[in-house]
């Protein structure tokens, strides 16, 4: 039997835990507060009764002083529940809302890391945190209007039809049109365009962050904001579907609407005009025009009453399409985990015929790969960019799970082994390593937490940061990005290396780890690397072939296949791709800089000279 897909309102309400009978508490003394705020009305016409009634002896009229202090009464206590109602909702919604967060920052805890690679940091939070605050608009305003308005609107009925149903009927005509030109603009094929407007709103966050990002590249090269394509795209295609929600779909109904609910006491009047000969002629003419001053004062109600319906029926549309981006946080891939962990044996690790292909792509990154390392051995990826090298990476420590095939860790498959202990098996230093904004102890000791400080500085010292600690103002616990303490891109790379020694895991993965780094650093990386890795499995993926020359094993990746494996020896003079590359590094690093003429440069081999002339030699 299919199951019954469940409401927004249900779903949110199932996030609010044991504050959903808050919620219902709010949504009572909501009800109940719209009703003591009719009363004043009441009370108002009670007064033109018995002033009418008497006129034009206006001092005989009795009960006007008590009519007064009730309606004052009244209004009072109308306010004041109305503001324990709000309470109530907003309580209930701001704990909802923290649920909706902590439930999304939960499931992604449980994610692959790769789900990060593909889904930017400004959209996820857009989704998360921003869809998040979006339903707090409807628990703690919207939904107390709601609920109000309808018990508003059937007081209004019960009252309307009580003295003269043709009066009554006249005042709500208004209603009537003001809810069919809602409907036109929220219903029908209009529906989805809040959900285009707000996955719209969407891209345009996530190309804004990159921007952000993006914005020393384009200062350096004195661009503008035109200049990163994608952003103005975004900021464009944004405003457009703005534009035309607000244009061409609301500016007609919206245009209806307030006209007839503002102007609802225009109906009375012709209504009010073909009853008067009758009354005139029955004697009852003052009670006629008691009902009369009734309508005409509860009318005014009418387009507050239909404000807050649309107000509410457009935020019931706004936590809709937010729900639904929250939904598709919550819907992201879980890394699966098995109910029987196996303990890796040791620290080897071995591709059994894996095949890898990324969500949407046609063609696998990886294609039936098979290689093994040994325990102890340095094993490089090479090949041409795209080849594959950093997917297969990648897929040791399960930053995405196998097509096909399997990755044994220590004779255990990376998928049968606990994930936490997976992660201390391996260390990791990427090409672009990010610290975090807290002290260098911190950013250390987060491959650690409970290292002391005597271990996180032997780490430091171990990864060549000596020189770092004694340029900082307050050495190991100066923090990051503040007061103008910035780190340069390879002393970054230098704390990212100390975070892998204080790991201290059995395998260790290098990914271009000096790709960025000027000579000196480099150099500095290359004595930390041998602390790195000595006695340890070493995955490393090289660009530059002079890093690789002493490693055990090299693997040539072409396409997403193993297109040759050996020692560098073997495959130099196996006269392969590996040779072709090689041949190609030795010949790009003889070539440099000389400067030909004031105005331009241009690259000469090493083997020619210019006379009186600087040259820059090329690092590579």
């Amino acid at each position: 039997m299919k199951e019954k897909k469940k409401s927004d309102l249900a779903v949110l309400l199932g996030y609010s835990g044991s504050y959903k009978g808050l919620t219902f508490l709010g949504l009572g003394l909501s009800a109940v507060a719209m009703v003591l705020g009719m009363l004043p009305y009441i009370c108002i016409w009670l007064v033109a009764r018995n002033l009418i009634a008497v006129a034009p002896n206006w001092t005989e009229a009795a009960g006007i002083a008590r009519y007064g202090w009730m309606a004052f009464g009244f209004a009072v206590a109308g306010i004041v529940v109305y503001f324990a109602a709000l309470m109530c909702t907003h309580l209930a919604a701001f704990r909802t809302a923290s649920n909706i967060r902590k439930a999304g920052m939960k499931h992604l805890m449980k994610t692959p890391l790769g789900f990060f690679d593909s889904n930017a940091s400004g959209l996820l939070r857009n989704r998360l945190d921003g869809a998040a605050s979006e339903t707090e608009t409807l628990l703690a305003h919207n939904l107390a209007d709601i609920v109000g308005t309808v018990a508003m609107f059937i007081a209004m009925l019960v009252l309307m039809f009580v003295f003269d149903w043709r009066m009554g009927a006249s005042c709500l005509l208004a209603a009537v049109v003001s809810v069919v030109a809602m409907a036109t603009m929220m219903g029908g094929k209009n529906a989805g365009l809040m959900a285009e407007y707000q996955a719209a709103q969407d891209v345009m966050s996530k190309a804004g962050t990159e921007y952000v990002r993006g914005i020393p590249v384009v200062k350096v090269f004195q661009q503008t904001v035109y200049s990163f394509k994608a952003f103005k795209q975004a900021i464009e295609d944004y405003s457009a579907k703005a534009e035309h929600y607000q244009a061409d779909v609301c500016k007609v109904p919206q245009s209806v609407n307030l006209t007839f609910t503002e102007g609802a006491f225009v109906f009375l009047v012709p209504v009010a005009l073909l009853l008067a000969p009758a009354t005139l002629a029955s004697g009852s003419f003052a009670g006629f025009v008691t009902n009369f001053a009734f309508y005409a004062v509860f009318s005014a109600i009418i387009s507050t009453a239909l404000a807050k319906v649309m107000f509410a029926a457009s935020g019931m549309m706004l936590a809709g399409t937010a729900l639904g981006r929250i939904s598709e946080v919550l819907s992201a891939p879980v890394l699966k985990i098995t109910d029987h962990p196996q303990v890796p044996k040791d620290n080897s690790v071995e591709f059994r015929d894996v095949s890898f292909t990324y969500a949407g792509a046609a063609i696998p990154a990886l294609d039936h790969v098979s290689f093994k390392v040994e325990p102890g051995q340095t094993v490089a990826l090479v090949g041409p960019s795209g080849g594959g090298k950093t997917t297969a990476a990648s897929l040791i420590p399960r930053f995405w799970d196998v097509t096909s095939g399997s990755i044994l860790v220590g004779g255990v498959d990376v998928r049968e082994a606990d994930p936490h202990v997976l992660m201390d098996q391996v260390a990791f230093v990427f090409q672009n390593n990010r610290l975090f904004k807290t002290s260098i102890l911190e950013n250390v000791r987060a491959a650690r937490p409970e290292a002391t400080r005597d271990e996180v500085r032997a780490a430091l010292s171990a990864a060549q940061c000596d020189d770092i600690l004694e340029k900082l103002p307050d050495g190991m616990d100066t923090i990051i990005g503040t007061e103008g303490t910035y780190l340069s891109g390879g002393e970054q790379q230098r704390v990212a290396l100390a975070r892998a020694i204080l790991k201290d895991a059995p395998i260790v993965v290098l990914d271009e780890a000096t790709a960025f780094a000027d000579p000196e650093n480099e150099a500095m990386m290359q004595k930390a690397f041998a602390t790195l890795t000595k006695g340890r499995t070493v995955i490393m993926i090289a660009h530059r072939l002079s890093t690789v020359i002493g490693a055990d094993k090299i693997i040539v990746l072409d396409n997403g296949k193993v297109s040759e494996e050996g020692t560098h020896t073997d495959l130099v003079q196996a006269n392969g791709l590996y040779a072709r590359m090689w041949k190609e590094y030795n010949q790009a690093v003889k070539w440099r800089i000389s400067q030909v003429d004031p105005t331009e440069a241009i690259m000469v081999p090493a083997i020619q000279t210019t006379p009186a002339k600087t040259h820059v030699n090329m690092v590579y």
